[in-house]
């Protein structure tokens, strides 16, 4: 219900902020329509945690005004009994949120940004277009240092082969672009290294097949969001070989699936805890309190992912600590709510 409640309201407010770029530009209708059902999806799987956080802490502030939790605890009923439907509910939640984080998010994501970078943002800052570096098999790496992803051509490219520790030949070309699965190559020369003399061979074009898909060289920033999870697990493992820069942010979106189900069931604890206990200013105090946590939870995990994703910070780290700190308060609301 609050889901319902609020997601047409983040419509409105997305939707009011960017008509002028729908209007100017003539997106379909059609388009528009798939984006903001993508929109929905995409984030009620986000704001799972939170919604459920302020439900629980709405509803049993309501029982705690009525003085309805003084009554069960005095008829004998144990607080852990009190607590038992909450966490029951809690678990069909997090089923919930985990099927929609492994198989219906990546959909909904790979449909909402697709349409944010076509008809929003001109496709610009959707691929990695300078300074290249991949290994493209266990022998061969290349690097390119401009790249057009409209084109499909790039400049300065190098290929390194190697055989163990030893560099066995290098490549290297002006430029390179790509048709039909053939690169031409332009001011191309292959240096093959040798035990007494190298072999330089030059040629003003040169046309090659590579082990290497221009998709592949250049993905785009937010393409870990749009695969489900075998299909991350196996693209992780392949940009781990290539040398990939943006491993860090792969980890983060992968490692999120589990710990944001995981996030339900502390914030339900935490949830409980805080609103069960009757209050002289009544559920606003509760609320307040609620949603003060539940922001500072968000800066947390949005401060720590972003930490993993542009440094050496260990991902699983991250995206696990804030889980860790609000697990350990809630387990001290808990014991104070028991007692």
């Amino acid at each position: 219900m609050m889901l319902l409640l609020f997601i047409p309201i983040g419509i409105t407010v997305n939707l009011a902020e960017k008509i002028g770029k729908i209007l100017e530009r003539e997106v379909p209708f059609g388009a528009v329509a798939q984006y903001y059902l993508d929109f929905t999806i995409y984030f009620a799987n986000l704001l799972y945690p939170i919604f459920l956080f302020i439900s629980v802490i709405w509803f049993t502030s309501k029982l705690a005004n009525n003085t309805e939790i003084v009554a069960f605890l005095s008829s004998g009923v144990s607080f852990w009994r009190f607590l038992r439907p909450y966490m029951i509910g809690a678990t069909i939640i997090a089923c919930l949120a985990l099927v929609m984080g492994l198989y219906l998010a990546p959909n909904a994501s790979k449909g909402f940004n697709e349409f944010k970078y076509k008809y929003l943002k001109n496709n610009s800052g959707v691929t990695q277009t300078t300074n290249i570096y991949r290994q493209i098999n266990d022998n061969d790496y290349i690097y390119v240092s401009n790249f057009n992803p409209v084109t499909k051509r790039g400049s300065n490219f190098t290929l390194e082969h190697f055989e163990g520790n030893e560099l066995i030949y290098k490549i290297t070309a002006a430029s390179i672009d790509n048709n039909d699965s053939i690169y031409r190559l332009l001011n191309y020369t292959k240096r093959t290294f040798g035990a007494n003399e190298d072999i330089i061979e030059t040629a003003r074009r040169k046309n090659m097949k590579f082990e290497f898909d221009t998709d592949d060289l250049t993905p785009e920033e937010y393409i870990a969001e749009t695969l489900q999870y075998d299909e991350l697990t196996k693209f992780i493992e392949k940009e781990k070989r290539r040398g990939s820069s943006n491993i860090g942010r792969y980890e983060v979106v992968k490692y999120k699936k589990w710990s944001l189900p995981a996030s339900v069931f502390i914030l339900t604890i935490i949830a409980v805890s805080v609103s069960s206990i009757k209050r002289r200013g009544g559920m606003g105090i509760n609320l307040a309190f609620g949603i003060t946590i539940a922001m500072v939870f968000v800066f947390f995990d949005k401060v720590f992912g972003v930490m993993a994703s542009q440094s050496s910070f260990s991902p699983i780290l991250a995206v696990w600590l804030p889980n860790i700190v609000f697990g350990v308060l809630a387990a001290y609301l808990l014991f104070n709510a028991k007692r």
